[in-house]
């Protein structure tokens, strides 16, 4: 069934409007009247709908039932990744929704060959926020990725954060699965560097703050898979081996 996200308070029974991106989506999709979708607006659960109008620039839809279902980690993780080099942040952000991340963090670094500020950070902002909504509809997911404007790394290590915080590294002595087996499943904060990773100052620097450095073990991952490797792997050992 069709999956949109509708950013409003949505009511039993009641006939909404939706918005004009998912009315267009849904004249691409050639859905008729009659035909059932579902709504999520991000504040947990999902509704089932009918569609009742479908005009060139207008869909009505009524709202006929509410289902709790959810499909969110046990745990909250965090993605604190440094931009990368051209559209590679928007596959970063379609995929860590996808595995479930919680927040993301854009990061400026020292090595980030990108470079935001003003106008073009805002509009980068907005179309990120896109990506999350687009990405959530596709993944079944009923609570949106918080996303938060883009933070020098500086500024943003000497934060005070009461979960672990986990700076992967090709250094570090001890891996992430290593880690983790160890620990109890918890909110963590992933943070990954650009291409060239973050440099000896900027670990340092975490370091001082109280970060863990930690590996993904022997080989060198590129910026857009480091992060995603790091998710997939926590849920490896927190949700389907716990325990171990």
């Amino acid at each position: 069934m069709p999956r949109f996200f509708y950013p409003q308070p949505i009511e039993l029974g009641t006939l909404i409007t939706l918005p004009d991106a998912v009315a267009h989506h849904i004249q691409v999709l050639r859905l008729n009247v009659g035909d059932s979708i579902t709504l999520f607006n991000g504040e947990g659960g999902e509704y089932s709908a009918s569609l009742r109008l479908i005009e060139k620039k207008r869909v009505h839809a009524e709202v006929q039932a509410f289902s709790p279902r959810e499909a969110e980690l046990p745990y909250a993780i965090t993605l604190a990744q440094a931009l990368p080099e051209s559209s590679k942040m928007d596959g970063i952000i379609e995929k860590a929704v996808e595995l479930g991340v919680t927040n993301i963090q854009p990061l400026s670094a020292q090595r980030c060959v990108t470079r935001l500020s003003g106008e073009r950070a805002q509009k980068r902002h907005a179309h990120w926020q896109g990506i999350i909504v687009a990405a959530s509809e596709q993944s079944g997911r009923n609570r949106l990725a918080q996303l938060t404007e883009l933070t020098d790394f500086q500024q943003w290590i000497r934060q005070k954060n009461t979960s672990p915080r986990i700076l992967l590294t090709p250094r570090a002595t001890l891996s992430l699965p290593a880690w983790a087996r160890q620990q109890p499943a918890q909110a963590v904060t992933i943070m990954i560097g650009p291409e060239g990773g973050f440099n000896a100052a900027e670990e340092q620097a975490a370091h001082d703050q109280g970060v863990l450095l930690l590996s993904m073990g022997d080989r060198i991952l590129r910026t857009e898979t480091a992060g995603m490797a790091a998710v997939a792997g926590l849920s490896a050992v927190w949700i389907e081996s716990p325990g171990i």
